[in-house]
């Protein structure tokens, strides 16, 4: 599953905040005085305060997570390695020149990897932006101060191809370069000229020669002095050599919380070592468009540490832990009639981990692969996970699932999540009832109000088909035009739409009661939160008046 995939699967999330963890690893924290939170100067935390011990989240109000989905940052991705744990507060209690620091971390980096040199930046999308300024300044702090404004810049291109155009490439658009998108290897090529600033793509297999290719399209650019960028965010870690190093990419970035579960806010840069000073340069706490980047001592310090400890972890025995907890969940699925449990290996280097596809008949259970996932999510203790429907590994029509996967899961999370997965399974569920009759006929024009935040913003629904409860139309956004569905139910009314852009999704999901020809409810947006609207019936304006045709060319204008 690519990168470019797993944001699809974000509105999907039944989650509504970004609470990470479970029982199991609250109460794994530090012992008292060892821990980050609350913690200055070496000092002990105020032992009266209700953020010093493990129930931080809940002393907060909010319900931890059971993490069975993946390295999604809605979720908080992944828990730190304990050698990043230590060194951050090791790193905490003093103080540091943070480009002296840099160079040091660079050096550790390139030692540790093979690569020439390393940044450790703001999250790999932060890691992405500072990487595109360092290839539009080349280093020049004259240019560096004046991003976005591209104006005089010798390079203020970016070619990425369409296969790669996803929401994160935001990082790159965020400095103000103009996006040439390109369909083939041919087109990429007659695509650069002098104005290429740098290439960026999402990773190929390791070796793949092949049009588009990390390989070709590196030998491409390296002949015009191009520099390629490759965006392995949730990739496992490959070292010694970097396999996108060794495919002639210029750099490879990386998320520091995902698989190497080093701090979540920090991300991973390693290639070449004059454009990654380039890098640092563009970054805080240099001034300039990425001033707003800014990763501390500590993210650096356990940056390195959970790297470092990537060396020395055993990866097949982590895949053979992982793979165990799905067995125990699946052991447990096995004993309901009717539910199948199938376990899959990871192939590849992006986010690779063992899956458990746990598959049934939704008209038997009465529930779909949603349901159950929606369920787990929002009662005690709370599980993600991932939801299918339709299609099953049979490929049968009458099949929903619910896929677990095991690279996030603590010690103990594997038994807790089997008999949750069971007992929503058990559950004697009534059938779906019947809908209900349609309230009204909604076809035609309905002006709608939408309430943001701050802002109000007029949309238009237009329902050009009702058959019964099912509607279908076209919804015009502020910018789009979407194809529109949903239903009525009495007098309930859902209708779905999305915002479909080249690298962007925003989706709409609105709900609300009809009364005579208003509907008012809520939006759903997935990551963006929610807002209101309020739809009132279009009604043609007649006056009655006869058309008069006219008769020869007019005597005035």
């Amino acid at each position: 599953m690519k990168r470019r995939d797993v944001i699809k699967g974000l509105t999907m999330l039944p989650l509504a905040g970004g609470v990470v963890g479970s029982a199991q690893a609250a109460m794994s924290a530090p012992a008292e005085g060892a821990g980050l939170l609350g913690v200055l100067g070496g000092e002990k935390a105020a032992t009266n305060s209700v953020l010093a011990g493990p129930e931080v989240y809940r002393a907060l109000g909010v319900e931890p997570v059971i993490n069975c989905r993946g390295t999604f940052t809605i979720i908080g991705a992944s828990t730190l390695v304990p050698e990043a744990k230590e060194a951050m507060y090791n790193a905490q209690s003093n103080y540091v020149q943070l480009d002296e620091l840099a160079m040091g971390v660079g050096q550790k980096l390139a030692d540790l990897s093979g690569a020439e040199w390393g940044v450790v930046s703001c999250g790999c999308a932060g890691g992405i932006k500072i990487t595109t300024m360092a290839s539009v300044t080349g280093g020049n702090p004259e240019k560096l101060v004046r991003i976005p404004d591209l104006t005089g810049f010798e390079k203020n291109e970016v070619i990425i191809p369409r296969s790669s155009r996803n929401t994160y490439d935001h990082a790159v658009r965020n400095v103000g370069v103009k996006v040439i998108t390109v369909d083939t290897q041919e087109e990429l090529e007659a695509a650069m000229n002098p104005r290429t600033a740098m290439i960026y793509l999402m990773p190929t297999e390791p070796g793949d020669k092949g049009p588009l290719s990390v390989y070709a399209i590196s030998q491409a650019a390296k002949k015009k002095g191009i520099p390629v960028l490759v965006d392995a965010a949730a990739e496992a870690l490959t070292l010694k050599p970097n396999v996108h190093l060794a495919d002639g990419a210029t750099v490879v970035a990386y998320s520091g919380g995902k698989a190497i579960r080093g701090p979540q806010s920090a991300g991973l840069l390693l290639g070449d070592k004059k454009l990654l000073m380039a890098a640092w340069q563009s970054s805080a706490p240099h001034h300039g468009a990425g001033r707003d980047n800014k990763v501390g001592k500590e993210e650096q310090i356990g940056m390195v540490a959970a790297v470092e400890a990537w060396t020395k972890r055993d990866h097949p025995q982590e895949e053979i832990t992982w793979t165990g907890y799905l067995e125990t969940i699946a052991k447990k699925i096995g004993t309901i009639s009717g539910v199948t449990a199938n376990i899959r290996q990871p192939k590849g280097l992006d986010n690779r981990t063992p899956n458990l596809t746990i598959s049934w008949d939704p008209a038997k259970f009465n529930a779909t692969g949603q349901d159950i996932a929606t369920y787990l999510s929002t009662t005690k203790p709370r599980i993600a996970l991932s939801a299918g429907g339709g299609r099953g590994n049979g490929g049968a029509e009458n099949s929903t699932s619910i896929t677990v996967a095991a690279w996030m899961m603590q010690p103990g999370d594997d038994k807790i999540v089997a008999d949750r997965i069971h007992a929503a399974l058990s559950m004697k569920r009534p059938a779906v009832p019947e809908m209900k009759a349609p309230g009204a006929d909604l076809k035609g024009r309905w002006d709608v109000t939408i309430e943001y935040f701050t802002e109000t913003s007029k949309h238009t629904f237009s329902i050009e088909q009702q058959d019964t409860n099912w509607l279908k139309g076209s919804h015009k956004s502020a910018f789009t035009t979407n194809e529109l569905e949903g239903t009525i139910e009495g007098n309930e009314v859902k209708f779905r739409s999305a915002s479909r852009m080249l690298a962007d999704n925003v989706p709409f999901t609105f709900s609300g009661t009809l009364e005579g020809d208003t509907i008012k409810g809520k939006i759903h947006h997935g990551e963006y939160l929610t807002s209101t609207f309020t739809a009132k019936r279009y009604v043609q304006p007649s006056s009655r008046q006869k058309i008069n045709v006219p008769v020869g060319p007019p005597l005035s204008s």
